[in-house]
């Protein structure tokens, strides 16, 4: 594997019995880059994120982060270098437990993983509340006293407190309002811009992935369909699903937005 690159999809498949979930997904992430990952529900987007992050099964293939497969890996085998690979889900609640305070819930990564004793964790609290534009007085509040857009931050700055290399982003601003969502949108470009760190981020809204990727792989029915730098994905895909995908998001203006339907409407039929 190439030294720029920092993760290797190399044909991976997933079987759950005789369900073919996942067929030889191939696909690379770069140091401090955004990939997207777009496609329909049900089309293995989850799936791929989950195998990445060690959580969901993998048939065949290999995935290669810096140089090492991991794809089948146990827990304890990815203690290593593997648990630079972090989440952010849907719904915070995922990673958050309601039950701790927000410094509670960013102390605990830290202490169980041996990155820092108990009082560093603790002095390293406010500095992670910082990037996410929280307050400092957060750190004492639970989860359920924030608005959907603060959790979400909160969950960032989890995501954030073992200084990943990746963080594997599945739909995080899909429950958002669209205000909400172009914040979170900016503080992950701006974070990225800070600590070099990349994402994968899932989505099913194409114009929400072009927003901040790099490069977008496009997902259907297990595989990926089409890969590569995200203007030309984007604005002059190549593959049919692609063009649809793109078609079908909604635009502002009314007439093109007409024109877009028509377009939508005539590709489906000659396919």
């Amino acid at each position: 594997m190439s030294s720029n690159v920092l993760l290797d999809c190399q044909a991976v498949n997933t079987r759950f019995g005789s369900l073919h979930v996942l067929k030889d997904v191939s696909f690379d992430i770069r140091p401090g880059e955004t990939v997207g990952l777009v496609g329909e529900s049900g089309s293995g987007k989850t799936t791929i994120g989950r195998a990445i992050l060690g959580i969901g099964p993998v048939t065949s293939g290999r995935i290669v982060f810096k140089g090492v497969d991991i794809a089948g890996q146990s827990p304890r085998e990815r203690k290593g270098d593997a648990t630079r690979i972090q989440a952010v889900f849907q719904d915070p609640y995922t990673s958050l437990n309601p039950s701790m305070t927000v410094e509670d819930c960013l102390v605990e990564p830290m202490v169980a993983r041996g990155i820092a004793g108990l009082q560093e964790a603790r002095g390293r609290v406010r500095a992670l509340l910082d990037q996410v534009a929280l307050p400092a007085d957060a750190a004492q509040r639970f989860p359920r006293e924030f608005s959907g857009g603060q959790r979400q931050r909160v969950a960032i700055a989890r995501a954030l407190a073992l200084s990943p290399k990746l963080i594997v982003c599945d739909e995080p601003v899909s429950a958002l309002d669209l205000s909400t969502q172009a914040r979170v949108l900016e503080l992950f470009i701006d974070l990225q811009q800070r600590t070099g760190v990349a994402y994968l981020f899932i989505s099913h809204d194409l114009a929400v992935v072009r927003h901040l990727a790099h490069r977008v792989a496009v997902m259907r029915a297990g595989g990926i369909v089409e890969f590569g730098d995200c203007d030309q994905v984007t604005a002059r895909p190549s593959h049919p699903y692609t063009q649809r995908l793109l078609l079908a998001a909604p635009v502002a203006d009314p007439v093109r937005q007409a024109e877009r339907r028509a377009q939508f409407k005539s590709l489906v039929a000659g396919v």
